[in-house]
């Protein structure tokens, strides 16, 4: 049976979903866990377009039905794959062709439940938007560079806290050096949605806890509404001593690509002063990680420190830790539960 369902009514079904966008529309954002089967390749999806600008909708849908039909068979057995209990929820962009022939298909090859959602993709947008302005009651961990605030945020979800890792979803750390090490980062399109997501499993009556940012992680621009949340409440700084934080960032780094570490260093260089990107560039030539990471916390702590001036100092609350006591650190965080 077929039905047409609003956005709540689709996401909260629980049915597997498939996404019948192009590759390239799926890439650029997509619900979480949805399927990519498309109907249409990103230069297939040109050619209907252009068509149905130019000529019209019998032309598009004529040179549609010539592109789909040699891949409907195999649309049929992989979303028979996806879901073999033949009851599944099909998307597109705005609700229109390409879903509603699909769900006709998969009706017709005996899907007991097929549901579509109204208005595609650009109604579970503007859902997640929405949303993302809900107020939660978060609690900030701060701290310079190397300070261990992502292992702080696994210590607390380990205890049992609700937990946002930003940068786990952004693929990046934070830094020139971020994204050294990491997948490609997605579209700011995609992490919305994955926010989202991470955030619709959470209680929004319970404390969260996310990791100090600036409004962009790598290049992902984290939405207003949550960031500004971020910026007013309580952060927890996390007073760790720069040797120590040194130490910490030669291990992270230790692995890393010397000509991804010397790339890092470049983009920093103008901030850092010539003379200081020189040296360092010397040391990680040498393999000394660690004088490199001390030459660059001096430019990051600065960064830091200015960010942190800009935020009210009554919400500032020191927390004195090194590495050997993160634990310990992360019980007297949960306090402030």
């Amino acid at each position: 049976m077929l039905h047409i369902e609003p956005v709540e009514a689709f996401l909260t079904a629980g049915l597997p979903v498939i996404d019948v966008r192009s590759p390239g529309e799926f890439k650029q954002g997509h619900i979480p866990g949805a399927h990519n089967l498309p109907l249409f390749t990103n230069e297939e999806r040109a050619v209907v377009g252009t068509l149905y600008k130019q000529t019209g909708r019998d032309a598009a849908l004529l040179e549609g039905l010539r592109i789909t039909g040699p891949k409907l068979a195999g649309i049929v057995e992989n979303a028979t794959a996806i879901a073999p209990e033949k009851r599944i929820a099909v998307h597109c962009w705005r609700g229109g062709e390409r879903s509603a022939s699909v769900a006709w298909l998969l009706e017709k090859a005996g899907f007991s439940e097929v549901l579509v959602l109204r208005k595609g993709y650009k109604a579970f947008r503007t859902h997640v938007l929405a949303s993302l302005h809900t107020a939660w009651k978060l609690n900030v961990i701060g701290g310079a560079t190397g300070s261990g605030k992502t292992e702080l945020l696994g210590m607390l979800r380990d205890r049992g806290a609700q937990v946002v890792d930003l940068e786990g979803l952004a693929n990046h750390k934070g830094s020139s050096f971020g994204a050294i090490g990491q997948a490609e980062q997605p579209s700011t399109e995609h992490f919305e949605n994955m926010l989202w997501a991470d955030l619709a499993r959470l209680d929004p009556h319970r404390v969260t806890w996310v990791e100090d940012e600036s409004t962009t992680i790598g290049r992902v621009k984290i939405p207003d509404g949550f960031f500004n949340q971020m910026r007013a409440t309580t952060v927890f700084y996390v007073d760790m001593p720069a040797e120590r934080r040194a130490e910490r960032l030669a291990i992270d780094y230790g692995n890393g690509s010397r000509d991804e570490l010397a790339a890092a260093i470049g983009r920093i260089a103008k901030k850092l002063g010539s003379q200081h990107a020189k040296t360092a560039l010397e040391q990680l030539q040498a393999g000394n990680l660690q004088a490199v990471a001390r030459i660059a916390l001096v430019y990051y702590d600065k960064t830091y420190a200015h960010g942190l001036s800009k935020r009210d100092p009554a919400r500032i609350i020191p927390i004195t830790t090194d590495e050997r006591s993160l634990s310990i650190t992360a019980e007297q965080l949960l306090q402030y539960e």
